[in-house]
């Protein structure tokens, strides 16, 4: 039901060996309950295998140990929280990286 991919614009490629940890908010006492945790494919893919449950989610991209291995970088980890009101669909969830900044939105 949600799925992610990252690509490394400063390099124009995918970002493996991620760590990606995806939580759903317990609405009763305001705290995450993690529901998986994946690596990026060579590809920078990962599809977490969850339930089709309406919520806020949140993923967080643990990028510190992907951008360190070419110099210097800003940002250490990436949480990106987001809702789910239709259960129908499926939800994907891109990242575009660089180590001085990030952007996401929703994608098919």
């Amino acid at each position: 039901m949600i799925s992610t991919h990252i690509l490394d614009t400063s390099k124009g490629m995918p970002a493996s060996d991620v760590v990606i940890t995806l939580e759903k908010k317990d609405s009763k006492n305001d705290t995450w309950i993690k529901l998986g945790t994946g690596i990026t494919n060579t590809d920078g893919r990962f599809k977490f295998d969850c339930p089709k449950e309406k919520g806020i989610y949140r993923l967080n991209f643990e990028i510190e140990a992907y951008l360190k291995k070419d110099g210097d970088y800003f940002f250490l980890d990436t949480p990106v929280v987001f809702q789910i009101n239709n259960t129908d669909r499926n939800y994907h969830v891109p990242l575009l990286l660089n180590p001085y900044g990030y952007t996401t939105y929703r994608g098919s």
